[in-house]
């Protein structure tokens, strides 16, 4: 089958490889669209192996048609994986895999898995996201950060999101209440806060890294937390014990693609009984930036290196 692996100087080309192997419990998938993440770009450099016994393959989430067992054929599925979502089929653990809700395409479906279940995890399921509650969210504008943003409207009193001036406006259409650039966040973050909810934040969802660890820090109000998701901007930065102690503050470092298969499956069978139906409501919606073939996949990343798009990017590995 076709996928996509990293060869010479961190190139991404098209090649044939084995067929995935089934174990219990899983389907086969063929691919129709497959998400692109910031992890994919790590593990192209390096820097992000998959877990062990995990494919080689980048990919971190799909949607398609299942293959195999025979009863479940043709079924239309989205699915979160630990690798191999770049090809032409996948092994999906059964307990990974959500219907694609009937108003949704395999590209719309493709942008959910990692980005609303990450963002799920943090806000809610570690975060626990409250009624009334001030939030801030960092890179607003991405695949997670845009699922974030709908996950806390309606919810949360105050939504700071802060991301590029260019994308302000679309922070704003998927919630946000106030909005700050992100070359402001080191040195105003905390007053951009207090100007906002007339106090501080009570959860700030963070997917920048250690550029913002001291403004966080001092944004944040009693008992606040600070989900932690990134290193995008390093992994070191000055951490004040004094306002940590003072305040209270619970700061949680956070990944999903390492997390069990019975962890994942918890998570995602949470997600599918109280968010999955939102989407047929048009509550929630994926955030589709753009599609490039699978072919072209080092374009795709490329594209997201360069952050100047709102979104999700996904390879199309068969049309719809």
């Amino acid at each position: 089958m076709r996928a996509i692996v990293v060869r010479e100087e961190q190139m991404l080309l098209q090649e044939d490889v084995p067929e995935p192997v089934l174990q219990d419990g899983d389907l086969l998938v063929q691919v129709h669209a497959a998400g692109v993440n910031r992890a994919d770009l790590l593990q192209r450099l390096g820097r992000y192996a998959p877990p062990p016994g995990e494919p080689e393959t980048i990919g971190l989430e799909i949607a398609g048609e299942v293959l195999e067992p025979e009863p479940r054929r043709g079924e239309r599925v989205m699915a979160l994986l630990a690798g191999g979502g770049y090809a032409e089929r996948a092994r999906v653990p059964a307990a990974q895999a959500m219907p694609i809700p009937e108003n949704l395409g395999f590209a719309e479906a493709a942008a959910i898995p990692e980005a609303f279940l990450t963002a799920w995890l943090n806000l809610v399921t570690l975060g626990g996201l409250k009624s009334d509650q001030v939030v801030v969210v960092h890179a607003a504008a991405s695949g997670v950060g845009t699922a974030a943003l709908q996950l806390c409207r309606g919810v949360a009193s105050t939504l700071l999101a802060t991301a590029s001036p260019a994308k302000h406006d679309a922070c704003r259409s998927f919630g946000a209440t106030h909005v700050l650039s992100r070359a402001e966040v080191p040195a105003g973050l905390a007053a951009a806060v207090q100007a906002a909810a007339g106090r501080k934040a009570d959860l700030i969802l963070d997917l920048v890294g250690a550029s913002y660890l001291e403004a966080n820090v001092a944004a944040l109000g009693l008992h606040g937390k600070l989900c932690c998701l990134s290193t995008l901007t390093g992994a070191k930065g000055t951490l004040d014990l004094g306002a940590l102690l003072q305040k209270r503050l619970t700061i949680l470092g956070s990944t999903l693609r390492t997390r069990s298969a019975q962890q994942k499956a918890n998570l995602v069978a949470d997600f599918t009984t109280r968010a999955l139906y939102r989407f047929s409501t048009g509550e929630l919606r994926p955030v589709l930036a753009t599609t490039f073939p699978l072919r072209d996949a080092m374009l795709a990343h490329d594209a997201l290196q360069r952050g100047d798009l709102v979104g999700k990017i996904v390879l199309m590995v068969k049309s719809d």
